[in-house]
């Protein structure tokens, strides 16, 4: 689980997608991992994203496949047996975090709020995602409650609002991991199967690290 979230954190940034169309599945995940980005959240807001997970699982078995939008105990068993090697969810619910320590999937809840952080910490998650970022406060926010729960070894993921304009401000902060954003493979794109501009996108992350690197003095 540690190297999991240590090969996360190299990569800095994880494309957070909707795949409608099964077919799209793998020719992405091979867009991005050719682009030097192996990393994927696949949400599970589509009747497809159990079938591109397991699909994705199938062809790419060292690609760091991510399942999002859990929110029952359910679907966090599904993802786990479609082949998905971490979980994310946009809340905290003990019950998810229960059922993905049954099946041993490394887990991502959300939290905002200090008492949200704290339900998180206090059910064994150290690795968190900050969701919506944007709207709830942004980098300010953020660093408020790097503040507490930093010495307590809480790390985030901030996702929702996130985008290349402000993912190395987001990437530069202590208690950053590692940022979740749809702007690399935007639903449309994936639709219409325009890998090239995907991979694009991807490759541009290797400057957001730099980025980040110089702002926060190295991550």
């Amino acid at each position: 689980m540690t190297e999991l979230f240590g090969r996360i954190e190299a990569l800095a940034v994880v494309p957070v997608v909707e795949i409608e169309d099964v077919a799209r599945a793998v020719p992405l995940a091979r867009a991005l991992a050719e682009a030097g980005l192996p990393v994927l959240e696949v949400t599970f807001r589509t009747p497809a994203a159990e079938r591109a997970v397991a699909a994705i699982a199938a062809e790419l078995p060292d690609f760091l496949l991510g399942a999002g939008t859990l929110l029952t105990p359910e679907m966090v068993t599904t993802a786990e047996a479609a082949g998905a090697r971490f979980g994310v969810a946009p809340g905290f619910s003990a019950a998810c975090l229960d059922a993905a320590e049954e099946v041993g999937l490394p887990f991502i809840p959300g939290a905002v709020t200090p008492s949200e952080v704290t339900g998180c910490l206090a059910a064994g998650a150290r690795h968190v995602k900050f969701f919506p970022a944007g709207v709830s406060g942004g980098v300010p926010a953020l660093a408020a409650l790097e503040a507490p729960f930093g010495p307590a070894g809480v790390r985030f993921m901030p996702t929702g609002g996130v985008g290349p304009g402000n993912a190395a401000e987001y990437l530069a902060r202590p208690g950053v991991f590692a940022v979740g954003g749809t702007w690399i493979a935007p639903r449309a794109d994936i639709s219409a199967g325009r890998w090239e501009l995907i991979a694009e996108r991807a490759r541009a992350v290797v400057e957001l690290r730099t980025a980040a690197a110089v702002n926060g003095g190295g991550r």
